[in-house]
């Protein structure tokens, strides 16, 4: 029994401690919601309503006054005494634990006090919209009566800078007037946000007339004046040139100027028109091409002092080069009797007369083009410079050319000293091998004394051919100098062998009575140098001194080169 007592107390305590917990939970929330009907009916309103009282209140204003009024006083009258007393009955609920109810209520309020939160920001923004209106008005419209004043004062001192568009541009102010009147009837009627929009147009149509104002004088200067003159100063400029002999039809500057100047006449029109938006880009347009003129006539200018300096130096230039290419043939035709040259490049003198034919054509066709004035003296520069700088890669050309005629005969000296240094490398090296102090010479060594002396043929051979075939010369010594310094080399080789083997057998001798193996491999190695097979026998002897006694090669071969070095 005692227990079920325990377990009913403990269940009654958990519902007091849920209950409690709920109903602080929900005591936060109704605080929440007194708060945010507190903030609702501290809004501002009356002290922003006051302040429209200032304003003139009639028409617009009034209405709007009175419709913030009625929905003021609907929400703090009507919409606050019902929240208030649903607040009531929520704490009621709570105290009874009804709180699925008191739930629905403040629900109930929160929409309630969202709906009147709405309502009263919505009437203090259309308030401060009212009210900003009036102030932006105010101050907009006294700096746009002010620039309209400076405008007139503009257009009166300075009217013949606007010529012929001053009198639209009086109009324009004209439509002004009407405009200042209806914003001041909207204004004392109480109608400010109508007026705001006639305040914006305002502002607008004042920039455009101050933009027009600034820009007009300035762009009938350039239609009626500056260009003009730039566009005669280049019609005399053109007829001067002419005269002088200067060939322009290639500009086309007479249709173009023509051009120019019945666009000006329309460019006048859209001014006066007070339409300036694309006469300003085209003024500008207008101005480079005009500077385009400008700058092709000094390059013609320039052109025809270039010709008259450079055309007498590149004709002497051309006749220097012309004589120095005939001769370069003749030589190269001489040359060719003693020696044979590439087919590229025995073709060169044919070539190379060519192009000094095709430059000649090339620039009597200028000297004619210039005495006659059938050409731009641009173009004639143009020309003449391309003839120059080919005439000075020919001349590059035939320069090497030329070098390299004469380098075969100091090709040829050179290969008969190096074909005389080779003979006596080769006759000193047949000398060395047989003088040596040996049994005799091997096969392949004869052999390749042989073959030394083959390629010593053939170079011998190839310089006395007519004509004298270079290439194939430096060919030939080429093979004959790697193979006379390899057979020189293994010459050398062998002998140092040779001795290297007489002296290990002299060294092993003393131990040739006590090992008989060593006395063994000693007599193999010497019958192996009688048999001219050195390498074997240098192995063999090698081999056997080194088992007797390891590290003897090297003592042996440093006394070799010492004996070497002495003799």
């Amino acid at each position: 029994m005692t227990k079920y007592i325990i377990i009913a107390i403990i269940v009654l305590i958990a519902l007091l401690v849920f209950g409690f917990m709920v109903r602080r939970k929900h005591n936060k929330e109704i605080e929440r919601l007194e708060h945010a009907k507190q903030q609702i009916q501290n809004k501002p309103i009356l002290e922003e309503m006051t302040k429209v009282k200032q304003l003139n209140m009639n028409g617009q204003t009034e209405e709007m006054f009175e419709n913030w009024r009625n929905k003021w006083t609907e929400v703090m009258d009507t919409h606050m005494p019902k929240i208030d007393s649903l607040l009531f009955d929520a704490e009621e609920c709570l105290d009874r634990l009804r709180f699925k109810s008191a739930t629905a209520i403040e629900i109930e309020i929160k929409e309630r006090i969202q709906q009147s939160d709405e309502q009263m920001s919505l009437i203090l923004k259309e308030l401060e919209q009212l009210i900003g209106s009036e102030e932006k008005n105010r101050i907009e419209m006294d700096y746009i009566r002010e620039q309209y004043r400076m405008a007139r004062k503009t257009l009166l001192a300075h009217q013949h800078s606007f010529g012929s568009a001053a009198i639209p541009l009086e109009k324009k102010m004209e439509q002004f007037g009407p405009k200042f009147d209806e914003y001041d009837q909207l204004t004392e009627s109480g109608n400010y946000l109508q007026a705001r929009e006639i305040v914006i147009k305002l502002n607008e149509d004042s920039q455009l007339l101050l933009a027009l104002l600034q820009d007009i004088p300035s762009l009938l200067s350039d239609v009626q004046y500056k260009i003009p003159a730039s566009i005669h100063e280049l019609r005399n400029g053109q007829r001067e040139m002419e005269e002088q002999s200067y060939y322009l039809e290639h500009l086309e500057m007479t249709d173009q100027l023509n051009m120019l100047d019945e666009e000006l006449v329309l460019m006048k029109n859209s001014i006066i028109e007070l339409e300036i938006d694309e006469v300003s880009t085209r003024i500008e347009q207008m101005k480079d091409e005009i500077e385009a003129f400008y700058d092709m006539l000094e390059k013609e200018v320039m052109a025809k002092r270039y010709v008259d300096q450079y055309r007498e130096p590149t004709e002497l230039r051309l006749a220097e080069v012309t004589t120095i290419t005939r001769q370069t043939s003749d030589e190269a035709a001489y040359v060719q009797q003693s020696y044979h040259l590439p087919e590229k490049q025995a073709g060169i003198p044919q070539v190379c007369l060519k192009q000094i034919e095709t430059l000649q054509k090339r620039y009597d066709l200028v000297a004619q083009r210039a005495s006659e004035d059938q050409l731009a003296y641009s173009s004639l520069q143009d020309e003449l410079t391309l003839i120059s700088s080919d005439l000075e890669d020919l001349y590059t050309e035939q320069d090497h050319f030329s070098n390299s005629l004469k380098s075969l005969r100091i090709d040829e000296n050179r290969a008969r000293t190096n074909l005389d240094e080779l003979k006596r490398l080769l006759h000193e090296t047949d000398r060395m091998v047989h003088k040596a102090n040996m049994p005799g010479i091997p096969e392949e060594m004869d052999v390749r004394l042989e073959e030394a002396e083959e390629h010593i043929y053939l170079v011998m051979q190839s310089l006395q051919e007519v004509p004298l075939n270079m290439k194939l010369v430096d060919t030939y010594l080429a093979k004959a100098d790697k193979c006379i310094h390899e057979v020189h080399a293994k010459a050398k080789e062998m002998l140092e062998n040779v001795l290297l083997i007489e002296r290990i057998i002299q060294y092993g001798n003393r131990y040739r009575a006590s090992n008989p193996r060593m006395n063994q491999r000693l007599l193999e190695a010497e019958e192996a140098f009688r048999q001219l097979r050195y390498t074997k026998a240098l192995e063999d002897a090698a081999t056997a001194v080194e088992e007797v006694e390891p590290g003897a090669m090297k003592r042996i071969e440093v006394l070799v080169k010492d004996d070497a070095w002495r003799s």
